[in-house]
Order: structure tokens, then sequence, then C-alpha cells
């Protein structure tokens, strides 16, 4: 069946959790690490939490629905409706994308020097498996007889990515196709060939080159008893024909290795070294007795202690590597336990001293709120008898007044003289008493004040109160004498007497048939303390 045709995907595969920590070439901070997979970020997602996670990382926690941010409630941030997952809420971070992509990496290779950025690491570990002409994987289709046929030019070279297989040629025939490429093929245990020839693509480790370098037949490689002495370094498709030329070298020198062994232990002494004619020997020949089955078997028996000692070796290092790593951890440990308490008890003092300091700032407040009291009050005052009260914002109290918020308000005070009698008064915008809803109450105050004891009481000076018509044509007066019974006139010993007045002072209706009282949302009430006798 002829493949069938698929778009090719974009040259970097976003289905992958994030990159390896080991290829950063430089230090690694924590704001680069995925919050899902704890590795590199790949296409990072910033949720709106702000945590970030690479795009597989975040597609894989949302398939089955909107989820808990889980480093959210890790850190004991955790808030309803703000911590959670869902693709409608994040968005792709592109700023953090090529922060990451910028970064210095390095190849995770034993031996290999290659540097770069993450963005070229993950451009260069990725191969394009491509169907077209160009490339060197070819198509197929169908023979008239149901065989499947190449559908590329027979001209076609293996693609240059594979400079050891230079020159080869692919053939008609697909048995031979598959024959050259079969080593390639068997990394690829979950893809089946089929996927390769669709005209699809196929990504190819950077470990594919170094098996198919060992695999081909034009790589050079060492002969097998290298281990044992031999020096040959031969074409892999040559080196069946090596061993079997230079079988009876290889015995002597394998029996060698054997002897010397036990040598080492006294038993035996080491044979000589090989002359030229002893190689050429018939009798060496002839005592080729150990056939290929019996060298393969010590082959394989020394390939197995070598395999065993790079192992024992190869833990060793990693046991030191880790001993010396929980070291570094342990000392670093300790130091940040060091720092820490030095940090706590830093904390503790500035914590004590921004107390303080808030008690005293209280402190102070309060004291500036009395000082401006005290000047708004002297700003106010008059010591002749006479006081002139302006009411600002009219219509704002007056409602106040009727929601019965603030029903009373208070004016400055005032003095008959600078060491006589402290008075104010207090005015109902909506009425007070009689005159609750319909008038305007306005009373008058004796107030406690620091020359009392100097003073003749009760209280015994008639007193005039006003409403001013802004137009000075018809002001509202009303005056009384006290009432020299009335506690509300004698010394006081609170700060202020019962207040003593007129209830129905001033119509709300004549107020708002004229508009001369109230202008510019203002309105001035007038009072006049009669200083005879005095």
């Amino acid at each position: 069946m002829a493949a069938a045709n698929s778009s090719p995907p974009g040259s970097l595969e976003l289905n992958q959790p994030g990159f390896v920590k080991e290829i950063l070439g430089t230090k690694l901070e924590v704001k680069y690490l995925c919050s899902d997979c704890k590795n590199i970020l790949r296409r990072p997602f910033q949720a709106q939490c702000g945590h970030r996670y690479c795009s597989y990382c975040l597609k894989k926690i949302i398939s089955a629905g909107p989820q808990k941010c889980a480093s959210c409630i890790q850190e004991g941030i955790y808030e309803e409706g703000l911590s959670i997952l869902e693709i409608s809420s994040a968005f792709p971070d592109n700023a953090a994308r090529r922060e990451v992509e910028s970064l210095p990496a390095v190849c995770i290779n034993s031996g290999c020097t290659w540097k770069g950025t993450i963005k070229e690491y993950e451009v260069n570990i990725t191969v394009r498996l491509s169907m077209s002409a160009s490339l060197f994987v070819p198509r197929f289709g169908d023979n008239s007889d149901g065989s499947p046929s190449l559908l590329t030019p027979t001209a076609e070279l293996c693609l240059a990515t594979w400079p050891w297989c230079k020159g080869f040629r692919f053939p008609q025939n697909l048995r031979s196709v598959f024959l050259h490429w079969s080593p390639v093929s068997s990394i690829f245990s979950t893809v089946p060939w089929a996927h390769h020839f669709s005209g699809s693509y196929a990504k190819v480790p950077s470990a594919v080159f170094r098996d198919h370098v060992k695999t081909c037949g034009r790589s050079k490689v060492p002969c097998r008893f290298g281990v044992v002495g031999c020096a040959e370094v031969v074409e892999n498709e040559k080196l069946l024909e090596h061993e079997s030329k230079c079988l009876a070298e290889h015995l002597y020198m394998l029996l060698s290795f054997v002897l010397s062994l036990k040598t080492d232990s006294g038993d035996l002494k080491p044979l000589p070294t090989l002359s030229s004619a002893q190689k050429s020997s018939p009798l060496l020949s002839e005592n080729s007795l150990c056939s290929e089955s019996v060298l393969s078997r010590s082959l394989e028996l020394v390939g197995r202690c070598e395999t065993l000692e790079r192992k024992t070796v190869t833990f060793e290092n990693i046991v030191c590597v880790l001993n010396r790593e929980v070291e570094r951890v342990s000392l670093t440990a300790e130091a940040y336990s060091r720092q820490h308490q030095l940090d706590q008890e830093k904390i503790e003092t500035l914590i004590n001293k921004v107390r303080q300091l808030e008690r005293s700032i209280g402190l102070k407040d309060l004291a500036m709120a009395e000082m401006e009291e005290k000047i708004r009050s002297m700003e106010a005052s008059t010591y002749d008898g006479v006081f002139i009260w302006k009411i600002t914002e009219f219509a704002r109290k007056r409602q106040e007044a009727i929601t019965g918020r603030s029903p009373a308000i208070f004016s400055p005070a005032f003095y008959t003289s600078k060491y006589g009698y402290k008075m104010c008064l207090r005015l109902y915008l909506n009425g007070d008493g009689t005159g609750r809803g319909t008038h305007l109450s306005l009373f008058f105050v004796v107030m406690k004040g620091p020359n009392d004891a100097l003073l003749r009481w009760p209280f015994n000076q008639k007193v005039t109160l006003m409403l001013l018509d802004q137009n000075n044509r018809e002001h509202i007066i009303d005056a009384f004498r006290p009432d020299i019974t009335s506690s509300s006139f004698q010394r006081p010993v609170t700060e202020m007497n019962i207040a003593s007045g007129c209830p129905l002072f001033c119509p709300v209706s004549v107020m708002e048939a004229k508009n001369s009282y109230v202008r510019d949302d203002a309105i001035f009430i007038k009072a006049i303390v009669d200083l005879t006798g005095l």
C-alpha cells in the first residue's frame, strides 16, 4: 500500500516536558524551572497565579479539566479562584521563553565540547527524517503484483548527515534498503519501519549517531582481542575476516593472558613471545584445537569481567561524587541555618523597633490633632461677646440631620472678654423638641472656662441670636434673658451646661422661600451677648 501523506510538524517538538538541568551552562535559577516537572522550562506558559509550566506539563495537568495549582498549595499561598489551572486563563510566556532559550547550554555527552544556547541545543538534537526525494529516506509504493517498490530515484545518495555512508546508493531491491538501515531502525523500538517511510518525521536522539558509527561497515573499530594484545584497527565489515585470518595469534595471546593471571599468583610462568616462525608453524595451526566456540566463550568471559570492572569503577566514582555532594549540601545547610538564625534575630529587633516607632507616631499624631483643634478654636474665637458662625455644606449637613446621623452641630467657643465667660452655640438643622421637622432650633451654651472662679454666677447677660440675611435686608432675630434659677446658667461643673435657647428659631419654609439666607450652600448665624454690668 502506498504510504499516506502527512504534513511535517514544527522543527521543535512541543509534546515534551522541560529540558534536563544538566544541559545548563550557567548557574541554575529557580525561575527557569517548570512548577511540575522541575526541569528547565520548554515553551513556558504562565498561569493566572504566576507559576510557570512547560506547555506539555500544563496540558497534561489540565487534560481532565481545571486543577488546583499544586505549587500554590505547597507554598501556602493558595487563593480560591486565582490558583486554578485552566487553559482559558493561562497564556504563553514569550518573555520567559526568550530568556530561557538564550541561556548557555552544553552537550551532556561525555567528552563532547559543544557549547551554545538552549535554543541551538534543542535544534541540534532534533533531526528530521524527511521522505522527500532530496533526503535520505525513500518513499515506497506498490508494484502491480502488490510488492513494495521504491518511488525515490535510485541515484539518491545516503544523506551527508551520515558521513560514514557516503557513496551508498539506494537499490531497487527493498530488502537491501532494509539491510542497510536496519542498524539505525533498531533504536526506534516504539515506531514501526512503515512510519519512517510514510512521509512523516522522526526524532533522532544524538545516541543514534554513535550507534550507527558502531554498526556501519565503513566505521573503523579496534580488534576485540585488543584487551589481550592485538593492536589492529580494522573496518567493521572486515572484522570477522581479520579474526579468522589471525585466529592462531589471537589464541596464543589469549593463552598468554590467562597464564599471566596464574603467574601473578605464583603458579606458572608466562609463555615466551610468539615469533614469526612460530606463527606460521603447522603445529600451531594444528593446535588451533580450540574451536571458535571455545574462543568465543573465553572472549565472553573476558568481556564480562571488563564490564564488571567498568561498572565497579563507575559506581565507585558515583559514590565518591555523592559523598562530596552530601558533604557540600551539609555544609551549605549548616551555613543557611546559621544565617537563618541571624536573620531571625535581626527581624525580631526590627519588629520591636517598628512597634516603638508606631507607638511614638501615634502619640505624636494625637498631640498634633489636639494642637490643630486648639488652633482652630483660637482662630474662630472672639473676646467681645459678638460671634459670627459660618456654616458651610449646609445641604449635606441638613440631610444628615434629617436622617439622624448628625442631628446637632456645635460652634467654636467664644468669650465675653479675654478673661470672661466661655460660650458656644448649638444648632439643630432639622429642629429639636417642638420644632423638630419644621424649624431650625438654635441654642446658647455656657461652657466651663479657665477663669470661672473670678466671674459672677449665675450667668445673667442678655443673649441675642440672629440668622443673617446675606442681602442685609431682613435678618431673623430672637433674644432672651437667662433664667437665673436654671442649671443652664449656673457655674459649669462639666465641660458644658445644658443648652438653652429657641427651639422654634426659624421656620424651614421661610428659609426655602427666600434664598438670601442660604447662598453658596452656606448660612451665617450671629450671637450677641450684652456686656452691660460686666
